[in-house]
């Protein structure tokens, strides 16, 4: 019986979910993603926190370059040879209604750092290899790498990434506020971020649902006194469990 594409499992409130590929270093395949978007769903539905994460040496190298040879493209845009299952998979990951955290080891190039940069915040290792390398093979961005990367590093930093087409290393990437933080080792990442994913779990999920709505907000970039204003008129009726938490405190 032949491995899943993708795996999960949940434990206290975390869903792991972890590409399953790892001879080809996760690479992205139309069924592979399908199958994440299954997990995605599946696991948002039980879970607090989502870690998404990749099986063997590497997150994922990106988009399957064998499935490219050969085929037919219109404006450099690889969507119709997916069978635009990728505009899917980025909503599964962008509106989860869980905190997605991409557990970022070994190599995360081009379509997979577009898909890690759709999760709320990127933990990686130091020596973890990552690069958006349309440019290199004649394509053009449409997962979302031309907006994302200029968020995370800057436009100016973007520009020069995506045009050359150069690789970066992860405490590069923290350096530059694309990853939260970049670890020692594999272990050191592994084990760090379950302590992050245990925190997210433990907090009142009614108000970290909420902070996810307004961060969204955020990122629409509205006038300060409008998104003030906004942020106020909102109503988050699913936190139910303030009083409960409170009458826990002690001094």
């Amino acid at each position: 019986m032949s491995e899943p594409l993708v795996k999960s499992h949940m434990e206290n409130g975390v869903a792991n979910v972890t590409l399953n590929r790892p001879d080809a270093l996760n690479a992205f395949t139309p069924d592979l993603l399908k199958a994440l978007i299954a997990a995605l769903k599946e696991a948002e539905a039980k879970a607090r926190v989502i870690v998404l994460c990749g099986a063997g040496r590497a997150f994922s190298a990106g988009v399957d370059l064998k499935l490219l040879q050969g085929a037919t493209f219109e404006n450099g845009k690889v969507d119709d040879i997916f069978d635009n299952v990728s505009f899917a998979a980025i909503d599964a990951i962008r509106h989860a209604s869980a905190p997605v955290i991409a557990k970022v080891h070994g190599f995360c190039f081009t379509g997979a750092l577009e898909l890690a940069l759709h999760a709320d915040f990127i933990l990686t290792t130091a020596e973890t290899k990552f690069g958006d390398t349309h440019a290199k093979w004649g394509l053009r961005p449409s997962w979302g790498m031309s907006q994302n990367l200029a968020r995370a590093v800057g436009v100016r930093r973007a520009r020069e990434l995506s045009f050359t087409a150069a690789s970066f290393t992860g405490a590069e990437a923290e350096r530059w506020g694309l990853a939260n933080a970049a670890f020692p080792d594999k272990e050191t990442l592994d084990a760090e971020t379950a302590k992050r994913a245990a925190a997210i779990a433990a907090a009142s999920p009614g108000a970290v649902a909420a902070y996810k709505d307004l961060y969204r907000l955020a990122e629409e970039n509205p006038a300060l006194e409008t998104a003030l204003a906004e942020e106020q008129r909102r109503d988050y009726p699913e936190i139910t469990d303030t009083a409960a938490r409170l009458k826990g405190f002690s001094k």
